[in-house]
């Protein structure tokens, strides 16, 4: 048998790297979770809590829309996509190669995850429950643990794809 004829790397991704991209969404859901329920005992009188001067504070904000509030009016909206990532995302941990992907991808999974529990569970009801926000940047932007996740899972995806490192491993355009 040639080099040709043997099964590539690339035919079949391994499934400890599958199990590993799950693991780490997994990681994100229970610490997006955890903190979102912190904050809302925490933080429900309206209190501010400080942790870097008024740069980095916590308080507690329901975001019925996307980041910046965008789409206020369309929360059902934001649950279908957030649906659809998290199938898209899960599709191609199924075929990960790489471990750099498997991170972002599970970075990824977990925010999207979380992000359309909080639409689908929380009130105001099914489908159009408000996402629980309670980082407070400068007051440009208030956010939770899951939009770290995302911002760092499209962060190394981004530099993935600089770098020509490949979906499947490997080196060149990715796939």
């Amino acid at each position: 048998m040639t080099s040709a004829d043997a099964p590539s790397a690339e035919v079949r991704a391994p499934r400890s790297l599958f199990w590993a991209t799950v693991a780490i969404a997994l990681v994100v859901i229970l610490g997006d979770q955890l903190s979102k329920w912190w904050a809302e005992r925490a933080l429900s009188d309206g209190k501010r809590i400080p942790v870097i001067g008024d740069v980095i504070q916590f308080w507690l904000v329901y975001n019925p829309g996307a980041a910046f509030s965008i789409g206020t009016g369309s929360t059902w909206i934001f649950a279908i996509l957030a649906a659809a990532a998290v199938v898209v995302i899960g599709w191609l941990a199924l075929r990960v190669g790489s471990k750099g992907w498997m991170v972002a991808l599970g970075l990824l999974l977990g925010g999207a995850a979380t992000h359309l529990g909080d639409r689908l569970f929380r009130a105001p009801g099914f489908g159009r429950g408000h996402v629980v926000d309670f980082i407070d940047y400068g007051g440009f932007f208030i956010g939770n643990v899951a939009d770290i996740a995302i911002f760092g899972g499209v962060v190394m995806l981004v530099i993935l794809m600089f770098r020509g490192i490949r979906l499947r491993g490997g080196r060149g355009s990715a796939s």
